[in-house]
């Protein structure tokens, strides 16, 4: 298993932008972006593939979010056009689960960092 170190977190107004990073202490297959708000469950957000740099997202942000990746075992979520509803606390998972935005699977987890999307 990897440790996991997330920063970037914060609070914005709405239609800002904000970057998380999330750096893996060694290699690992993927790393996904899951989020929690409070009383809702844990949404699967987007994933990368870090071999080759395959992005995935949830449908609730595509066309607003970006993840990438660097060669340093780090992956990164561009958050732009940011929404209330985009309100929640932001965690890293890395591993290799069947389905990427799926929890499941995934053995690594970070700590969490809140993001809070002001009206």
């Amino acid at each position: 298993q990897v440790r996991l170190t997330e920063s970037g977190g914060g609070s914005v107004q709405a239609g800002g932008s904000l970057r998380l990073s999330c750096r893996a202490s060694g290699y690992t297959r993927n790393i996904g972006w899951f989020r929690q708000a409070p009383g809702k469950g844990r949404e699967g957000v987007a994933a990368i593939a870090m071999s080759d740099g395959s992005p995935f997202y949830a449908g609730t942000v595509m066309g607003r979010f970006t993840i990438s990746r660097d060669n340093y075992n780090t992956a990164y979520l561009q958050m732009t056009r940011l929404k209330p509803e985009d309100t929640a606390m932001y965690y890293c998972a890395a591993g290799s689960p069947e389905r990427l935005l799926n929890s499941d699977g995934y053995n690594s987890w970070g700590q969490g960092t809140q993001v809070t999307v002001n009206t």
